[in-house]
């Protein structure tokens, strides 16, 4: 209750402080939309309360963690739903009222946080949401897109579609995570080198690009129970900023060239894939937030945990349909390169971490790559995907000998694809789909085979 966390007065208080300190103005003097950040900003002060107070009991206890991965949420607006979640709704109108402010207004002045457009994006924002109130442990894993689907406006009876800049006033209820930021790499080449203490060989990837992904974190408030998880976010940044040699030398173009590609990454939700420029775009956008939740989860895992073999128990990576099913290879990939572990132990450790919601029951709408687009932007995490094809197809021909159907319908690269959703399958211990009815469905027709 907000009586117990603030008093009224301290919060009318705090607003126009906020309005003060944020808009060198007096809250008569604002407009509603910088009521709504100076409200907004209040509010957020006592979640962040909980939130640290969440974070110590999740230290203390040393849960399993459940990393949702999705390249949607769609949260909706937050302030009235916080309020909702702090039991705090009607007490914070009240005290608004008294200051000759309208809540309803209010929360009409909060973009809708465009990181999603439709029922995937909503079905994640639900489940990280009721994760909070049954008090799980739990991470949203996504990309802080700049602009949404589209605004639709109305022009002489058609609809114009306008980007939708949710940022642009700035989003008080985030928050700028630097010192958890990650690398990310794509293209370049793999060279293979042998190791003669460990007797086998190493793969060293050279030559990429790369950039910076900077996790931002929003609070995912529970009901009425002061639990507060995170929807973690990520945004990309050059790894160099400015290309001063360049720019000195005329070359502009190249100046930037860092900044446009972090930039093209994050910039809009779902890139339109009809070209191959828009495909490379959408692949390396899935990479980007894998890559980087999976690095920021093992380090995590090991600040507490020596023994990496113990992930399993620790942690679950919950593939939100084929977007994120990168996942796998990216995560027998850290365990091979990054912490030395052989083929059957990384798998082992891969097979018990992940696991996979289908969405769709149509084949056409499964996600698949072209081999050259594939194996040119993520070479090493091609390699794997490789070597985990071959060693499936190998299970198949024991089991259904002579069957080559059986191969053309299971393989996870097959007639110049990789295909995504029987890489998850291939791995996930747990496969579902949205509902009982499609999860039914997935068993006895779709992937009857598997």
């Amino acid at each position: 209750m907000i009586d117990k966390q603030f008093k009224k007065e301290a919060f009318k208080k705090s607003v126009k402080e906020n309005v003060k300190y944020l808009y060198r103005k007096k809250l008569e003097e604002a407009t509603q939309e910088q009521i709504f950040q100076a409200v907004s900003y209040t509010v957020k002060d006592v979640i962040i309360d909980n939130w640290m107070e969440s974070q110590n009991a999740y230290e203390e206890e040393d849960p399993k963690i459940v990393y949702y991965m999705s390249m949607e949420f769609l949260m909706g607006r937050a302030l009235g739903n916080n309020l909702i979640n702090l039991c705090a709704y009607e007490e914070v109108k009240e005290a608004l009222e008294e200051l000759g402010l309208d809540l309803n207004v209010i929360e009409d002045q909060e973009p809708d946080p465009a990181l999603g457009n439709g029922g995937l994006g909503r079905l994640a924002a639900c489940f990280i949401d009721s994760l909070a109130t049954l008090n799980y442990c739990a991470y949203g894993c996504g990309i802080r897109y700049r602009y949404g689907m589209f605004k639709q406006e109305i022009k002489d009876g058609f609809q114009i579609e306008a980007p939708d800049n949710w940022l642009k006033n700035g989003y008080p209820f985030e928050l700028r995570r630097p010192e958890y930021a990650k690398e990310v790499k794509f293209g370049g080449y793999v060279r293979v080198e042998y190791d003669p203490v460990k007797r086998q060989n190493k793969f060293i990837h050279e030559g990429y690009q790369s950039v910076r992904a900077v996790p931002f974190d929003m609070p995912i408030v529970g009901y009425d129970n002061k639990i507060v998880n995170a929807l973690r976010i990520w945004d990309a940044e050059p790894i160099i900023d400015f290309g001063l040699d360049s720019f000195d030398k005329g070359d502009y173009k190249k100046a930037v060239e860092q900044e446009n590609l972090a930039r093209n990454l994050v910039e809009v939700l779902y890139p339109n894939d009809n070209h191959m420029a828009g495909k490379e775009l959408r692949l390396k956008q899935q990479y980007f937030f894998v890559s980087a939740s999976l690095q920021a989860a093992i380090a995590k895992f090991k600040k507490n945990h020596s023994d990496i073999h113990d992930l399993p128990k620790k942690a679950v990576f919950q593939m939100n349909d084929t977007h994120p099913t990168v996942a796998v290879a990216e995560l027998m990939r850290i365990l091979l390169d990054e912490e030395g572990l052989g083929w059957d132990e990384a798998w082992d450790i891969t097979t018990h971490c992940v696991a996979y919601t289908n969405h769709t029951i149509m084949a056409e709408a499964l996600e698949k790559w072209p081999i050259e687009l594939f194996s040119r932007l993520l070479p090493r995490v091609y390699q794997i995907v490789e070597e985990i094809n071959r060693r499936f197809i190998e299970q198949i021909q024991q089991r259904y000998p002579g069957n080559y159907e059986k191969i053309k319908k299971m393989a996870i690269i097959y007639d110049g694809q990789v295909k995504m959703a029987h890489l998850a399958i291939v791995a996930g211990y747990s496969v579902n789909g949205v509902a009982r009815l499609h999860t039914e469905i997935l068993k006895n027709q779709e992937l009857r085979d598997f």
